[in-house]
Protein backbone atom coordinates (compact mmCIF):
# COMPACT_ATOMS: atom_id res chain seq x y z
CA UNK A 1 0.00 0.00 0.00
CA UNK A 2 1.42 2.90 -0.88
CA UNK A 3 -0.54 6.60 0.60
CA UNK A 4 -3.26 6.70 -1.80
CA UNK A 5 -4.02 2.89 -2.83
CA UNK A 6 -4.48 0.15 -0.91
CA UNK A 7 -3.29 -3.03 -2.71
CA UNK A 8 -4.42 -6.59 -1.40
CA UNK A 9 -2.88 -10.10 -2.94
CA UNK A 10 -4.24 -13.62 -2.06
CA UNK A 11 -3.06 -16.66 -4.00
CA UNK A 12 -4.18 -15.34 -7.50
CA UNK A 13 -6.46 -12.87 -7.04
CA UNK A 14 -6.04 -9.25 -6.30
CA UNK A 15 -7.88 -5.98 -5.13
CA UNK A 16 -6.67 -2.51 -5.81
CA UNK A 17 -8.34 0.50 -4.98
CA UNK A 18 -7.54 4.00 -4.21
CA UNK A 19 -7.66 4.68 -0.49
CA UNK A 20 -9.58 7.27 -0.76
CA UNK A 21 -12.93 4.59 -2.05
CA UNK A 22 -12.87 3.11 1.48
CA UNK A 23 -15.33 4.18 3.37
CA UNK A 24 -15.14 1.75 6.48
CA UNK A 25 -13.20 -0.67 7.74
CA UNK A 26 -14.64 -2.51 11.33
CA UNK A 27 -12.15 -5.02 12.78
CA UNK A 28 -14.34 -8.40 12.96
CA UNK A 29 -13.42 -12.00 14.82
CA UNK A 30 -14.60 -15.45 14.88
CA UNK A 31 -14.93 -16.42 11.02
CA UNK A 32 -16.59 -19.58 10.36
CA UNK A 33 -14.22 -22.18 9.15
CA UNK A 34 -15.87 -22.21 5.96
CA UNK A 35 -15.12 -18.81 4.99
CA UNK A 36 -11.29 -18.93 5.88
CA UNK A 37 -10.36 -22.28 4.44
CA UNK A 38 -9.01 -22.56 0.84
CA UNK A 39 -9.25 -19.83 -1.70
CA UNK A 40 -10.71 -16.46 -2.06
CA UNK A 41 -14.76 -16.51 -0.77
CA UNK A 42 -17.80 -14.30 -2.46
CA UNK A 43 -20.58 -13.61 -0.24
CA UNK A 44 -23.58 -14.48 -2.44
CA UNK A 45 -25.38 -12.03 -0.23
CA UNK A 46 -23.63 -8.87 -0.66
CA UNK A 47 -21.03 -9.80 -3.53
CA UNK A 48 -18.44 -8.91 -0.90
CA UNK A 49 -15.16 -10.98 -1.13
CA UNK A 50 -13.24 -12.65 1.69
CA UNK A 51 -9.50 -12.90 1.75
CA UNK A 52 -8.57 -15.04 4.97
CA UNK A 53 -6.16 -17.27 6.22
CA UNK A 54 -7.26 -17.76 10.31
CA UNK A 55 -10.85 -17.77 11.53
CA UNK A 56 -9.07 -15.30 14.57
CA UNK A 57 -9.80 -11.49 13.19
CA UNK A 58 -9.81 -9.65 10.20
CA UNK A 59 -10.75 -6.08 8.89
CA UNK A 60 -13.61 -5.46 6.94
CA UNK A 61 -13.74 -2.72 4.29
CA UNK A 62 -16.56 -1.25 2.51
CA UNK A 63 -16.01 0.77 -0.46
CA UNK A 64 -17.86 4.01 -2.15
CA UNK A 65 -17.42 1.94 -5.92
CA UNK A 66 -17.60 -1.54 -6.20
CA UNK A 67 -14.21 -3.09 -6.97
CA UNK A 68 -13.38 -6.05 -9.39
CA UNK A 69 -11.41 -9.27 -7.43
CA UNK A 70 -12.43 -12.45 -7.77
CA UNK A 71 -13.13 -12.70 -11.43
CA UNK A 72 -10.24 -11.69 -14.04
CA UNK A 73 -12.40 -9.86 -16.72
CA UNK A 74 -13.97 -7.70 -13.96
CA UNK A 75 -17.59 -8.72 -14.28
CA UNK A 76 -18.29 -8.75 -10.41
CA UNK A 77 -17.63 -5.99 -8.47
CA UNK A 78 -17.37 -6.00 -4.76
CA UNK A 79 -18.76 -3.60 -2.51
CA UNK A 80 -16.73 -4.69 0.47
CA UNK A 81 -13.55 -7.20 1.13
CA UNK A 82 -12.75 -8.59 3.81
CA UNK A 83 -9.09 -9.32 5.01
CA UNK A 84 -6.95 -11.60 7.57
CA UNK A 85 -3.98 -9.16 8.30
CA UNK A 86 -1.48 -9.48 11.22
CA UNK A 87 -2.65 -6.22 12.45
CA UNK A 88 -6.04 -5.27 12.03
CA UNK A 89 -6.10 -1.85 14.24
CA UNK A 90 -2.64 -0.68 12.42
CA UNK A 91 -4.02 -1.06 9.05
CA UNK A 92 -7.13 0.66 10.10
CA UNK A 93 -4.82 3.22 11.45
CA UNK A 94 -2.52 3.72 8.46
CA UNK A 95 -6.13 3.98 6.62
CA UNK A 96 -7.16 6.74 9.06
CA UNK A 97 -10.48 4.96 9.45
Amino acid sequence: MDEATLSVRFGPWSLRTPVHNILEAVETTDFAYLKTAGPAHLSFADRGITFATNGDRGLCLRFADPVPAIDWVGFIRHPGATVTVSDPAGLRRVLRL
